[in-house]
């Protein structure tokens, strides 16, 4: 119980500290948001900043730190030091970057602003893992949602109604204002979010008899050799993605950075949901351990089996509260993949508007960008719902495309704060995130064992590659920080 209420403390610790540090390391001031000096009543639109935090946390948020956190609980309570220092120094930095440097430029998407601080090529790298990342996400969260429905009306009414339903739902939202239907809805869906996290840890802790909390200090080792022999180091901090640091945030923070209307909502808005979705994440994997009394062999053994998934939500909730956590983690579970899937078509029409220059203020262009992309949803949905298999295949690459955007984004913040920080060597508050994200998502690529390269490559290889690929990054920042700039005054000589 210690251990979950002293990373509870570090989280809320981090927010009211750490966010400020980070608010002074970007430097804010009194400049005009888009909402203000450019409303389009589409996409650009003020919204309340209480509104705006809901709908950012539900946008981040999906069953990321809820599945993520319960499969991540199989490498015991070392799970928690990632979600409280990913969370803290990388996920909410990175959440917080993406949407102010957005704010700063006229709510731009990472792809252009990719482009304007790293270049041209990273431009097109970004580009292309942003909408297949944003495809996949949304094509995921399709048939999930979908299966369970199906399973709740007693399979009366079959998954592929639901499907269409639920496309019929994403094809609306990414249309219609954002303040016509994300902003009237996602309030409410987020309040569910947050009524189901403190009902399940409050179960939990009411039941310390029957559910006892792992402590860290008699658990502190990495259970990988029961899980599937997969080191902590890259996989645990993959497999937690949302809640901790999360590529996917990347693609939704520019969403909303376009409806602050001053920059000091930054850091409630971004880093504040992002500290609040590590809450979550970190309530589920404390529940998933001590539920499955994960370290036993039995519940092991029972949690491997389902990992994070709807069916170990479903248990968890009905065993710890009875009928309504029965209610509440249906309802959860149905509307968190939901909310994350319309914002991910949302934010790939975005990204396509501003490649083709197309004004989204006309509904002809929308339907023109978005139609094409909701097609090739419709196939990659249907493909997914014909065979399971398919949707493992798809959350692995999901997985390492995810950190490998966060990478990027990381690198972003840091040239940013080169290129225009008011102090350059204030870069490596984020620079150092980057390096290590960097060596995660290299080695993950590298010794993933059920995608091509981790097949043929050893587990040891792809630690020296992906520790060397990050040092030679870091070797190239160091070149540009310390890269003295031509003075002013010898400028104004050679005039």
């Amino acid at each position: 119980m210690w251990t979950f209420f002293i990373a509870l403390i570090l989280l809320i610790g981090g927010y009211l500290i750490y966010s400020r540090v980070t608010e002074k390391v970007f430097n804010i001031d009194d400049r005009l948001t888009p909402a203000i000096a450019n409303p389009d009543g589409v996409d650009i639109t003020p919204l309340p900043k209480w509104k705006a935090f809901l709908i950012e946390l539900l946008n981040i948020a999906g069953t990321g730190p809820i599945f993520g956190a319960i499969s991540g609980a199989l490498f015991g309570p070392i799970v928690f030091l990632w979600i409280v220092f990913g969370c803290i120094l990388g996920g909410a930095v990175h959440d917080y970057f993406s949407g102010m440097i957005s704010s700063r430029n006229n709510g731009d998407s990472i792809v252009r602003l990719s482009r304007k601080y790293l270049g041209r090529a990273m431009e097109i790298i970004m580009r292309i893992f942003s909408i297949v990342l944003l495809v996949l996400v949304t094509s995921v969260f399709v048939v999930s949602p979908s299966s369970l429905l199906e399973s709740l009306t007693g399979g009366k009414v079959f998954a592929w109604i639901w499907m269409i339903i639920i496309l019929a739902y994403y094809l609306l939202s990414t249309l219609v204002p954002i303040d016509k239907v994300i902003g009237k809805l996602y309030p409410v869906f987020g309040v569910i979010l947050i009524v189901m996290a403190l009902s399940v840890i409050g179960g939990i802790l009411f039941q310390q008899d029957k559910y006892p909390m792992l402590e860290i200090i008699d658990h502190f080792r990495d259970l990988s050799a029961s899980n599937g022999g997969l080191p902590w180091w890259p996989f645990m901090l993959t497999t937690v993605a949302c809640g901790a640091v999360s590529g996917f945030h990347a693609t939704q923070s520019p969403m909303i950075a376009k409806c602050i209307k001053n920059e000091k909502e930054g850091r409630q808005v971004f880093y504040g949901a992002m500290v609040a979705e590590g809450v979550i994440a970190l309530i589920w994997a404390a529940a998933a351990m001590a539920f499955y009394h994960v370290g036993d062999s039995s519940g092991w053994s029972a949690l491997s089996a389902i990992g994070g998934s709807s069916t170990s939500v479903q248990e968890i909730s009905s065993s710890i509260l009875g009928p309504f956590g029965t209610v509440l983690a249906i309802v959860g579970v149905i509307i968190c993949p939901i909310t994350s899937g319309d914002t991910a078509l949302r934010s790939c029409r975005l990204i396509l508007g501003e490649w083709f220059k197309l004004d989204q203020k006309k509904l002809v262009n929308r339907l023109i960008l978005t139609l094409p992309l909701f097609l090739v949803i419709v196939g990659i949905s249907v493909w997914n719902f014909l065979d399971t298999k398919n949707f493992n295949l798809l959350w692995r690459w999901f997985a390492w495309s995810n950190q490998l955007l966060a990478t990027a984004t990381l690198w972003v913040a840091t040239a940013y704060l080169l290129k225009e920080g008011k102090n350059k060597y204030l870069s490596l508050f984020t620079s150092i995130p980057a390096f290590i994200m960097t060596a995660v998502v290299t080695t993950y690529i590298l010794g993933e064992p059920n995608i091509a390269l981790g097949q043929f490559i050893p587990m040891n290889i792809a630690y020296i590659v992906g520790a060397s690929l990050a040092a030679i990054n870091f070797g190239i920042y160091l070149f540009f920080l310390f890269k003295k700039k031509p003075q002013l005054e010898e400028k104004e000589n050679n005039i």
